[in-house]
């Protein structure tokens, strides 16, 4: 970890919406493949000022569009884990949607190994453990093709991928994003120590319950696997009743 990393660059990477009241638990959200920090803008006016929710937005995307994206999981996790790190010393949950899950868990992975306290709750979302692989080129196709598995996905409004403006703007993060997905590979022996809580839907074709429950093996920690009605973005239409079990179980925490 560096401890040098400026206020400033870490504000770049961390983004926080709302206030919280004093001591509440911290709740760093990691968006999905082309998601971005404002993702999590209605997660964090649903729970404050219970839970003090912040969310990372990754280089290449909206105000970092700029920025070269990056392509690997294990690259991003270090660059995360730098400015997470100073939250670590406050009781800290994550919550990881889709590419986000692999995300936060490398991340947390990284702060147990610099000796910092074990999360109160990693919540994976949308996403198989990280031993269990399909082969996936998404990030192969073309445009079109990403295109098409973008709206098979119903991540993002159907409308906005239709804009070509919007289009030339998020495919390079979104196709990046992909790459670093497909390519990531589990090193084996290596799990956290905190409470591991897997979200699925039932409809989701990119995650069966099987592949979703291999993430108790992923912890020596206590792991519970929820299942809701919906497909891979079940937390879209589920989201009071997905807010709410999160919320209730980092006040639990907390209180």
């Amino acid at each position: 970890m560096n401890p040098q990393l400026t206020q400033e660059d870490r504000d770049l990477w961390i983004r926080r919406y709302h206030q919280a009241r004093e001591g509440a638990v911290q709740l760093v959200c990691f968006p999905h493949a082309g998601g971005s920090a404002s993702f999590y803008f209605p997660v964090s006016a649903h729970l404050a000022p219970d839970v003090d929710v912040s969310a990372v937005q990754y280089p290449g995307r909206q105000d970092r569009r700029a920025e070269p994206c990056v392509d690997s999981i294990q690259k991003l996790a270090d660059l995360v884990a730098e400015a997470v790190r100073p939250l670590a010393e406050r009781p800290l949950a994550f919550f990881g949607h889709s590419m986000g899950a692999m995300v936060a868990y490398e991340v947390a992975l990284r702060l147990e190994a610099d000796g910092a306290p074990a999360l109160t709750r990693l919540f994976v979302s949308g996403r198989r453990a990280p031993s269990t692989y399909r082969e996936e080129r998404v990030h192969e196709r073309d445009d079109n093709g990403v295109i098409a598995e973008l709206q098979q996905l119903s991540g993002t409004e159907s409308d906005l991928l239709d804009d070509p403006e919007v289009l030339e703007m998020i495919l390079p993060a979104v196709r990046s994003d992909y790459a670093a997905v497909e390519r990531y590979r589990h090193e084996p022996g290596r799990a956290v120590s905190c409470p591991v809580v897997a979200l699925i839907g039932d409809q989701d074709g990119k995650v069966t319950t099987d592949e979703a429950r291999a993430w108790a093996g992923h912890t020596s920690g206590t792991f519970d696997l929820r299942v809701h009605p919906g497909g891979h973005f079940y937390l879209v239409d589920r989201s009071r009743d997905v807010m709410d079990f999160v919320g209730e179980q980092l006040t639990a925490v907390g209180s």
